[in-house]
């Protein structure tokens, strides 16, 4: 099920991201997760890096666009993958952005910038010592030369990591015996961009200069590999176009998505495809009719299933939902994300007799998943309706911590503990969440009761 997370940009702390500068917004769905797993698992290994180590975040954007940021995290706009033309133009660019982790370029941009911000203070402060002297001229040549040294210097580095990618990036996909024509079609797709103004191209091509050099000397590795000329593998091909057809409906207008996958082709994954456009058209009956129909010509298919639930959950067939979303949970057993909405679907039921397997439902998704705050948010609705008040309690403390909200958070975790066994699992998370806001507290300067200053 497709969803979006807003997130904003900025610090990772145990794996999540909380809130600070430029926001972007994630898009989960276990689907897609599953599929960029899937095609990634060889080149993690072939890179020696441990494939669950690895996150792999979907922005919900049409530009390409593809990096790492702050140690094993790879992001990749749905724009990439729906520009692209096969899977292996998609495998290239994630070989390459692999190539940076392998490399630590991600853990040294403030070692490569700290010359050129060492360059930049250097003339700053030259600057200000002639202009205080009379020396305008002067002084403003300093300050002008200097913030182009530093942009010089940093882009120099810029070019030996991009570089340094690009040949790692060779070296995995030879190694997983994958061809590098999609990655060389890709780079001809952005060099293309590159002669455009820079409103109109893509962060990729600002992100990832790209000189005739550089292009020549990958070309000339790639074109001489056994597999440059190896189809791209047909059943990572099919997730491929099976996951494009998903994200164009989901995030295009309905008329793109109707032009795109007309109701001429009646293929599995044009019909998937309008699913979503159908319900974007506010066409609900007919996009639950076509979801039914796929999902029972398809019986073992685990988000055919969990598609027909979201349509009935979506527009007020709540129990209806429930069987298909049951079905999704037994195909797909170890999916939290297909848990938490058949557990939300459970709770928005309001029927007490299925409190009970709501619980259990959610409390297996926040062991798989103890960052899933919609969960958590669930788990709190179904455990205040059943009058367990400290594990009401402890959810909320789960749920503001994952906001950031240490203060609420601590308070909360503090009331849990007076309601719960002393020495259970669940009091001794609840202590764990308290000791954890007291730190961030006083990290942040904060006392009980004030206002968490912006950071």
């Amino acid at each position: 099920m497709l969803f979006t997370v807003a997130l904003w940009w900025g610090l990772f702390s145990g794996g999540a991201i909380s809130a600070h500068a430029q926001g972007i917004n994630i898009l989960r769905d276990a689907e897609t997760e599953w599929f960029l797993n899937m095609i990634m698992e060889p080149i993690f290994i072939a890179a020696g890096l441990s494939p669950e180590a690895v996150t792999l975040y979907l922005v919900g954007d049409d530009e390409l666009n593809a990096f790492v940021a702050m140690g094993q995290n790879i992001f990749i706009n749905t724009g990439t993958i729906m520009k692209s033309d096969d899977v292996d133009e998609v495998l290239g660019v994630m070989a390459h952005e692999t190539g940076h982790i392998t490399g630590g370029h991600d853990a040294r941009p403030g070692d490569a910038a700290e010359g050129a911000t060492a360059m930049s203070l250097i003339t700053m402060l030259l600057g200000a010592a002639a202009l205080a002297a009379g020396a305008g001229d002067a002084g403003m040549a300093l300050l002008m030369g200097g913030q182009s040294m530093s942009q010089r210097i940093f882009l120099r580095n810029r070019r030996v990591w991009e570089s340094a990618a690009d040949q790692a990036a060779i070296t995995l996909l030879e190694a997983t015996e994958t061809s590098g024509k999609g990655l060389v079609r890709f780079f001809d797709r952005i060099r293309d961009q590159s002669l455009l103004t820079i409103r109109l191209q893509d962060p990729y091509v600002r992100t990832h200069p790209l000189t005739s050099e550089r292009i020549a000397r990958l070309e000339g590795r790639l074109t001489t590999s056994i597999y440059y000329d190896k189809p791209p593998d047909p059943y990572k091909q099919y997730w491929y176009e099976r996951i494009k057809a998903k994200l164009v409906g989901f995030t295009q207008p309905a008329y793109v998505t109707l032009r795109t996958y007309p109701e001429s082709d009646q293929s599995m994954i044009a019909r998937y495809a309008r699913i979503y456009a159908y319900n974007k058209d506010l066409q609900y009956e007919r996009a639950i009719s076509e979801a039914k129909r796929l999902a029972a010509d398809f019986p073992d298919d685990p988000y055919f299933a969990e598609i027909t639930g979201q349509m009935l959950l979506e527009n007020g067939h709540v129990s209806e939902a429930l069987p298909y979303y049951r079905t999704a949970v037994e195909l797909k057993p170890t999916e939290p994300l297909i848990m938490t909405y058949l557990g939300h679907a459970l709770v928005a039921s309001e029927d007490p007799a299925l409190d009970d397997e709501a619980i259990e439902v959610l409390e297996r998704v926040v062991f798989l998943e103890p960052k899933d705050g919609f969960a958590w948010r669930n788990l709190a609705v179904v455990y205040a309706r059943n009058d367990r008040a400290a594990e009401t309690n402890l959810a909320m403390a789960e749920l503001f911590a994952l906001q950031g909200q240490v203060r609420d958070s601590g308070r909360q975790a503090r009331i849990a503990m007076d309601g719960l066994p002393k020495g259970s699992p669940k009091w001794i998370r609840a202590q764990d969440l308290t000791i954890y806001a007291q730190a961030e507290m006083e990290e942040r300067g904060l006392e009980e009761g004030q206002r968490p200053r912006r950071r």
